[in-house]
C-alpha cells in the first residue's frame, strides 16, 4: 500500500455509506415515490439542462456515460437534486454477463438510488432483469407500489430476448404492483398497466431545444 492515506482510498463508495440492505446480497432499499407528469432527459444531457425542476433524469443510455456517477457521486449531487425526479442508474444486467457482475450492477444501482434519496432526491426505481434465474435477486430493494421505470431497448430483436423481457415485466408487476410504469422504448402489446412512455431524445430534440434545455 506504500503509506497510502486510508482517507484517500475509495471502497466502492462504502466509505460514504453502508446501508443495511435486504436479501442475500444486502441490496440497499429504495423507498417508493409517486409520479406527476414531467418530461425526461438522459443523464448525458443533464448538465446542459436549464429547467431541471420540471424534468426527470433517466439512465437508459450506455453504462460508460454514467459510470462517473458511481466513481464520484458527490460531484453530481447538487445537479441531480435540482431535478423533479431522478431514476436509479440502469447499470446493465445482460444475460451473458457473469452472475456476480449482474448482482454487482444491481447493488450499484440501489446504492446510488438510496444515496440520492438520503439527500432528498425524488428517486424513481429503475427495474431490470436478465434470465428467470435473476428473479431470485433482481427485485431485492425495490419498493412495492409507487412508480417504477423500465426499458425495452435491445430486448425486442429476437424471440428469446422478447420472451425474457415479457416474463420479467409480468414478474415485476406481480411482485411490485406499481401504480405507474415509466417505459423507455417500444411497448410490447403484452405489457399492460398504467404506462407513461418516455420519448427517445431523437424524437423530441427540436422540442427540447425550444424548451430551453
Amino acid at each position: 500500500m506504500g503509506g497510502e492515506d486510508v482517507q484517500e482510498r475509495t471502497f466502492e463508495n462504502q466509505q460514504k455509506m453502508i446501508f443495511d440492505g435486504v436479501g442475500e446480497f444486502q441490496i440497499p432499499e429504495i423507498e417508493p415515490t409517486y409520479f406527476d407528469s414531467c418530461d425526461f432527459i438522459s443523464f448525458n444531457y443533464a448538465k446542459s439542462c436549464k429547467k431541471r425542476q420540471n424534468k426527470g433524469c433517466h439512465f437508459f443510455i450506455d453504462d460508460y456515460q454514467f459510470q462517473r456517477l458511481w466513481n464520484q457521486p458527490d460531484k453530481y449531487l447538487d445537479m441531480l437534486m435540482e431535478f423533479r425526479y431522478v431514476c436509479s442508474p440502469d447499470f446493465s444486467t445482460y444475460t451473458d454477463f457473469p452472475k456476480a457482475l449482474q448482482i454487482y450492477n444491481h447493488f450499484r444501482k440501489h446504492w446510488i438510488g438510496a444515496y440520492l434519496q438520503m439527500y432528498g432526491v425524488d428517486v424513481i426505481p429503475t427495474i431490470s432483469w436478465s434470465t428467470e434465474e435473476s428473479f431470485e435477486w433482481c427485485f431485492d430493494g425495490e419498493p412495492v407500489g409507487g412508480v417504477v421505470a423500465v426499458s425495452s431497448v435491445g430486448t425486442q430483436n429476437s424471440r428469446i430476448k422478447r420472451e425474457l423481457f415479457i416474463r420479467g415485466y409480468k414478474e415485476m408487476v406481480r411482485r411490485l404492483q406499481p401504480e405507474t410504469i415509466i417505459f423507455y422504448g417500444n411497448v410490447p402489446e403484452e405489457c399492460t398497466e398504467n404506462i407513461v412512455r418516455i420519448k427517445a431524445f431523437s424524437e423530441k430534440f427540436n422540442e427540447a431545444r425550444c424548451d430551453g434545455w
